[in-house]
């Protein structure tokens, strides 16, 4: 429950910044926090100064709460003393200036390399035959070119002036819209080359007559994101992959496993698109962490369990 020092700026939060109920919640939950850590300590909560705040988000952080939750105590703190100082009621804020510790940058989520090769292989047993060659050929254009889905799904047959994108087979070349709108060619392999040409022997069959895009649904219209999300998840269900597969997966395992096997990082940010560096740079920690498991599993002198 939410002490009633609290009442009145939970008030203005509602009226005035109009926050939802579950936001309200969570400030409130976060306040009671503050007066709990505040009477632990022994102090008024208008006396709190910022070596006080600073020694609490280390204990909580030394308790568990995650750098992102200790990011949403402050900002409750900090909005409640900002607003305890437009009201005359304290001279000093004292979370101005403190931040929460860094959070930890989460490694993107890449399938092995056999796992890859097995799903992009797989053909299932059952379903609609022109749906099963077009999603073979939608999973080699993920994986072994990386590209984004809503560049995938962005792709006509045909070039034009107004396509996001095309695959020039002759050249083995895919033509493609990334983010800022910058387009990229990016290398098509053989595997992806001969699943398109089966699909595009048999697209006509399911897409209307004046339906420029390369990949359609059922209905013969251009296929969407969310249609290829569930298409895959189901893929991968049925090729018995122990984790949920999604279309950004496979472009992180396509960046991971070209880094292993090249080493050179530039041409792999060039492949994906990436503006810098910096956002390549993960699939390095990726990289070591491949090359740790060899390690492990295989030096005499490694670390056994």
């Amino acid at each position: 429950m939410t002490p009633p020092v609290f009442t009145p700026y939970l008030e203005h939060l509602r009226v005035e910044r109009r926050l939802a109920p579950r936001s309200l919640q969570a400030y409130g939950e976060a306040l009671a926090r503050l007066q709990a850590l505040a009477l632990e300590a022994g102090v008024e909560l208008a006396a709190v100064r910022a070596h006080h705040v600073r020694g609490w988000v280390a204990q909580l952080h030394r308790g568990g709460l995650a750098p992102r939750s200790l990011a949403l105590q402050l900002s409750a703190w900090r909005g409640l003393y900002r607003w305890w100082g437009r009201e005359g009621l304290i001279d000093v804020n004292p979370v101005e200036g403190v931040r929460a510790p860094k959070r930890g940058r989460p490694l993107p989520k890449a399938l092995a390399v056999d796992q890859a090769v097995a799903l992009a292989e797989h053909q299932p047993e059952q379903g609609d035959a022109l749906l099963a060659c077009r999603d073979h050929c939608v999973v080699e254009l993920l994986y072994g070119c990386g590209l984004r889905v809503g560049e995938l799904v962005g792709l006509d047959v045909q070039p034009s002036p107004t396509a996001a994108g095309w695959i020039d087979p002759a050249d083995a070349l895919a033509q493609v819209l990334g983010k800022g709108g910058k387009r990229r060619s990016v290398p098509v392999g053989g595997p992806a080359l001969q699943a398109l040409a089966a699909w595009l022997a048999v697209r006509g069959r399911l897409a209307r007559a004046d339906e420029p895009a390369l990949f359609v649904g059922q209905r013969g219209t251009r296929l969407s994101a969310g249609q290829v999300r569930a298409r895959l998840k189901a893929l991968a269900l049925s090729a018995g992959l122990p984790t949920h597969v999604h279309p950004h997966m496979l472009r992180h395992s396509f960046a991971s496993h070209l880094l292993q096997s090249s080493g050179d990082l530039r041409a792999v940010q060039e492949l994906l698109g990436h503006a810098s560096i910096t956002s390549t740079q993960v699939y390095t920690r990726l990289d070591f962490q491949h090359l740790a498991r060899v390690y492990d599993a295989a030096h005499p002198r490694a670390r056994r369990r």
